[in-house]
């Protein structure tokens, strides 16, 4: 009886560790994707207001390209890193910097 009950409380604990697991490369996901979402309609944003010459927009497309990249191969800690570095690439581009 001991023995069953051992098990069965390692197996529910093994599920619940498992399900926890799954929660933040899922919220990683999100976050990703919702950060690509906002990149490219900023950067498209700024390209209709004429800044599409600039050399910050370049390097923020480019990391966006990368970060959609990153996306797909479920490296979600390097998409948001590449998505908030774009951003700040397109903040500087309509600051003129």
């Amino acid at each position: 009886m001991k023995t069953a009950t051992t098990l069965l409380l390692s197996a529910a604990l093994c599920l619940s560790l498992g399900a926890c697991a799954r929660m933040a490369p899922t919220s990683q996901a999100e976050a990703c994707a919702s950060g690509l979402n906002q990149g490219f309609s900023e950067l498209d944003d700024a390209k209709a207001k004429g800044f599409g010459g600039t050399v910050s927009l370049v390097k923020a497309a480019s990391l966006l390209s990368a970060a959609k990249v990153q996306q797909q191969f479920e490296k979600y800690p390097n998409c948001i890193d590449k998505v908030q570095r774009a951003r700040k690439y397109i903040r500087m581009a309509e600051q003129g910097l």
